[in-house]
């Protein structure tokens, strides 16, 4: 079963499969964009968050899907402009 929105961030998985990979991802932008999320959490989501890009880039997620909200679509952007 893949459950969307967790709040136990521990059991999310590298995201190496491509369901893993999406489930992590919006989990990590849900709580990021939370405000109530400590701060220290957040650094802790970033890293987890941004490891999902290459599986769903490869998968085309973001040409079927935009990214509404403004500073994690800029933080996307922001990793895509940095050379692997």
């Amino acid at each position: 079963m893949i459950r969307l929105v967790t709040y136990d961030y521990s059991d999310l998985s590298e995201g190496t499969e491509a369901g893993e990979a999406l489930v992590t991802f919006v989990a990590c932008a849900h709580a990021m964009l939370d405000p109530s999320t400590p701060e220290e959490q957040v650094r802790h989501l970033e890293p987890r968050l941004l490891a999902q890009l290459p599986t769903l880039r490869a998968l085309g997620v973001f040409e079927l899907f935009d990214v509404r909200d403004s500073a994690l679509a800029a933080l996307l952007a922001d990793e895509e402009a940095i050379p692997s």
